[in-house]
């Protein structure tokens, strides 16, 4: 079922658990993501970044149309996120698409501009009943863009919500986009910090590189809404690269394709409820 993403994070917040949420790129992916999550019971966050509607050739509602409609018939809570948005006219399209939330990022720019084009976003996407995410802090491995080492100040961060209204906030804590492998390591004790000083959940960026069992803590010690994208497309990748690829039929290697996104989903909900 198609829900808001608010739900899915006020249940998360009540119940101590993390709330999984999964880019998608392909119809395959949005399909694994939400067998994987019927498959534990478990609630999960479709997200669309602006990167996936640049593959798509710029046209937002394909993609959205399709995993709507696979959230709509889901057997769990489905919630459909717009991630990463820099665009304003993009980010202008989430509400008539479908979407519930929002990440709006001005994570790149310093920080008073940070905070007016974001509280400006915000204001606008109140008005048509869309949650919004923000960050604050550079997380590493983004096109260059984020020097890693960077972290999130939590006086800044109490800051920035309190000037610009957002619903979630995106902190620097030790992880890094585009990981390939489980090595990050995450300073719980700043994430503690930060959970006591800022009012709204936090959320963790570039999951994909962090051990189970700094997953597991990290929600122990206050994130709320955990990002994955890495992890299902190397899982994804591996199974094509497994399949007889002398066949011609693409069916042959996006089912199994499909299959390890739903696997890796299941496991990674599994993580993320024992905590």
């Amino acid at each position: 079922m198609l829900v808001a993403t608010t739900a899915i994070i006020e249940e998360a917040i009540r119940t101590g658990t993390g709330v999984g949420a999964f880019n998608v790129i392909t119809l395959e992916h949005a399909e694994g993501i939400v067998t994987g999550a019927e498959t534990v019971n478990k609630p999960v966050v479709l997200q669309i970044s602006q990167n996936c509607v640049r593959f798509h050739g710029g046209r937002l509602l394909p993609i959205a149309r399709a995993a709507a409609a696979v959230a709509a018939e889901s057997s769990v809570p489905v919630a459909l996120h717009l991630d990463h948005v820099q665009d304003e006219l993009l980010l202008r399209q989430a509400a008539d698409a479908g979407f519930a939330s929002v990440m709006y990022d001005a994570s790149t720019l310093p920080y008073s501009q940070n905070v007016q084009v974001t509280r400006n976003a915000v204001e606008w996407a109140h008005r048509v009943g869309l949650w919004v995410e923000a960050e604050l802090g550079e997380v590493g491995g983004k096109d260059g863009a984020h020097a890693p080492g960077v972290r999130t100040d939590p006086a800044d961060a109490a800051r920035f919500v309190a000037e610009t209204g957002v619903d979630a906030l995106a902190v620097a804590v030790g992880s890094s986009h585009a990981m390939t492998s489980q090595t990050a390591s995450l300073d719980l004790e700043l994430i503690t910090r930060i959970r006591a000083a800022v009012p709204v959940p936090l959320v963790l960026h570039g999951s994909s590189g962090v051990p189970d069992s700094q997953l597991r803590a990290a929600v122990r010690h206050g994130m709320v809404k955990i990002n994955i994208g890495t992890a299902l497309n190397v899982a994804f990748t591996q199974a094509v690269q497994a399949a007889d690829l002398r066949i011609a039929d693409p069916r042959k290697y996006l089912a199994p394709a499909r299959d390890a996104v739903a696997h890796t989903v299941a496991h990674l909900l599994g993580v993320l409820s024992i905590c």
